[in-house]
């Protein structure tokens, strides 16, 4: 499964419902790019947190990119490997190597780490260290005899990182001031979002991130991570999100048209169609296959965003 020089692009998605029009619209973008570029297409699922995770959702979110005609080269569910849930000893050994850095300290404040599985959302994280960081004597000690077990922690890098993102160009972020250190490990033992998806792209090969906007924050420390690993980080492309007509971010968590909804109403075509005209790639929202978008492809044509999308859904 670990690839040498092979190219490859990636869905990640987490199978914690079902997939919404938004989700549509970034594997669209995705396996386009990949096609464009002459990637390998892979299929990964993030599905860290058990109490989140649903392998009915996976297997729908499987089945209905297969049924927009988004089809993938490797990963799950044909191949081992590529669920996340599987993969603990991989993020067993980057934290090891990230402890023997020095970069990993126990924490043991509450805020967020419920999230820290997941990707995370604007405003759910703050900057800074925390206070768990620089503990010692009796002030450590008496959170060592606390009955609360701790989560764990790595230091973000204090300076200027940039990347330059295909759709958005260069973004500068310091880790350290703009997030701040971010949980790699829950207290009751499950590996975080950030470590676990860092790993994975640098084991997998993935060459090219396509995911959407609200995670170009993650960006720079991902890359950072992949770095201090050992990795070359790949390139990001991050797309536009898609907003109702109150402004407000499509979400799983509203249920905003989502696909038993989007197969219900429309055809692939016509789906992949409107998708293709809100980005930019079409003149009008008429049906096309995702395979007749690939030739004239190009991140130029996509909004930065966010895009409305009422009056086409």
């Amino acid at each position: 499964m670990e690839m040498g020089n092979i190219k490859r692009g990636r869905y990640a998605p987490s199978p914690s419902g079902r997939l919404h029009l938004g989700n549509v619209c970034s594997s669209l973008l995705a396996w386009l790019d990949a096609r464009h570029t002459g990637c390998e297409l892979i299929f990964r699922l993030e599905d860290l947190d058990p109490e989140r995770s649903y392998m009915d959702y996976a297997r729908l979110m499987a089945e209905d990119l297969r049924w927009l005609g988004l089809d993938w080269d490797a990963g799950w569910p044909e191949d081992e490997g590529f669920a996340q849930g599987e993969r603990g000893e991989y993020y067993a050994a980057a934290f090891a190597e990230l402890e023997r850095r020095g970069l990993i300290y126990r924490c043991w404040c509450s805020r967020a780490e419920r999230l820290a599985s997941r990707a995370p959302h604007p405003g759910e994280e703050h900057p800074g260290g925390c206070a768990c960081r620089f503990l010692k004597g009796e002030a450590l000690s008496e959170r060592e005899r606390g009955k609360r077990p701790p989560a764990f922690k790595c230091a973000a890098p204090d300076r200027d990182m940039v990347i330059i993102d295909e759709h958005f160009g260069e973004y500068s972020q310091n880790p350290a001031r703009e997030g701040g250190d971010f949980i790699v490990r829950r207290s009751d033992g499950v590996w975080a979002y950030q470590l676990a998806v860092s790993v994975d792209d640098m084991l997998m090969g993935v060459s090219r991130v396509v995911r959407a906007a609200d995670l170009l924050s993650s960006a720079p420390k991902q890359s950072w991570l992949i770095e201090t690993l050992g990795g070359t980080p790949p390139a990001y492309a991050h797309a536009p999100l898609l907003t109702a007509p109150d402004g407000r971010k499509l979400s799983k968590r509203d249920g905003d048209l989502n696909m038993a909804e989007l197969r219900r109403l429309y055809t692939p075509e016509q789906l992949i169609g409107r998708l293709a005209y809100l980005c930019g790639l079409t003149d009008r929202p008429e049906p096309v296959r995702a395979a007749e978008l690939v030739e004239a492809f190009d991140w130029a044509k996509v909004p930065l965003g966010p895009i409305d999308i009422s009056g086409v859904f």
